[in-house]
């Protein structure tokens, strides 16, 4: 007959098989980070590691493991800088390009370097309008213009819907009240969708330094660093900015303080 080992000497074979399993398999956040793909309502340590692989490239995210709408146009930026499909996705081919970047800008700023740099900053005091149609915020723009230029660049390849972007701010379409509050809550200027005759009403009188508003009854457009954001004269694509301006008459004009 077969000597039984003693209970206890069993009890520890198994806890060490366990520890084993668990070495074994890829215990941290980090060893996780491209095992999905991550899209807007995804939550999980694993979103709060691309959190900060964008801060550490110089994105402005909150590391809370969720992917809402901040950390979508955060992705969305760094598709546009890396050129890549640009749809707030971080697909697993995303995630391992976005891993070794936040690497190689690790490993720049503790050998002194400046780290991940974005593309060539503008410095003229006035936003650039693209080739693709999107802005490039001047490098003198406080944080809060970039974050509403980087907004309505979002949507300036959506059609133009009547009531589009008023019960929520993400749509299949906007229209002229529709894409101007879309782009001032990227900047956290409001807080809710308005229409043409609740931005004759928001903020303060007058002009802004950065950011000015031009509405009536039925039409609003802003001027943002420079350049006009406006659904008018699109033949119906919707969201665009211009280079060129159009007659303030008929209009109240309002700004935020301070900008």
């Amino acid at each position: 007959m077969a000597r039984r080992e003693p209970k206890s000497v069993s009890l520890y074979a198994l806890a060490a098989l366990a520890a084993l399993a668990f070495l074994l398999v890829p215990a941290s956040a980090e060893a996780r980070f491209g095992d999905r793909t991550l899209k807007k309502g995804s939550h999980g340590s694993d979103v709060k590691t691309l959190q900060k692989y964008l801060r550490k490239l110089g994105y402005r995210v909150s590391a809370d493991g969720q992917y809402g709408t901040v950390t979508v146009r955060n992705v969305k930026s760094f598709e546009r800088d890396k050129r890549r499909l640009v749809n707030g996705r971080v697909e697993p081919s995303d995630a391992r390009l976005i891993k070794r970047l936040a690497a190689q800008a690790g490993a720049q700023e503790s050998s002194g370097g400046s780290g991940y740099t974005a593309p060539p900053p503008n410095a003229s005091g006035k936003a650039t309008l693209q080739p693709d149609g999107t802005a490039v915020a001047p490098s003198s723009a406080p944080q809060r213009v970039k974050d509403v230029i980087a907004a309505a660049n979002e949507i300036i390849d959506k059609p133009y819907r009547y009531g589009g972007g008023h019960g929520s701010f993400q749509d299949s379409g906007y229209d002229c009240s529709g894409t101007v509050s879309y782009a001032m809550h990227g900047g956290s200027f409001v807080s809710q969708p308005l229409d043409s005759t609740g931005f004759m009403s928001w903020a303060h009188a007058g002009s802004g330094t950065w950011i000015t508003t031009y509405a009536n009854s039925g039409h609003v457009y802003a001027v943002i660093a420079g350049l006009r954001l406006d659904t008018s004269g699109t033949g119906g694509s919707g969201p665009s900015w211009h280079n060129d301006m159009r007659s303030a008459s008929g209009y109240t004009v309002r700004h935020p303080r301070g900008f």
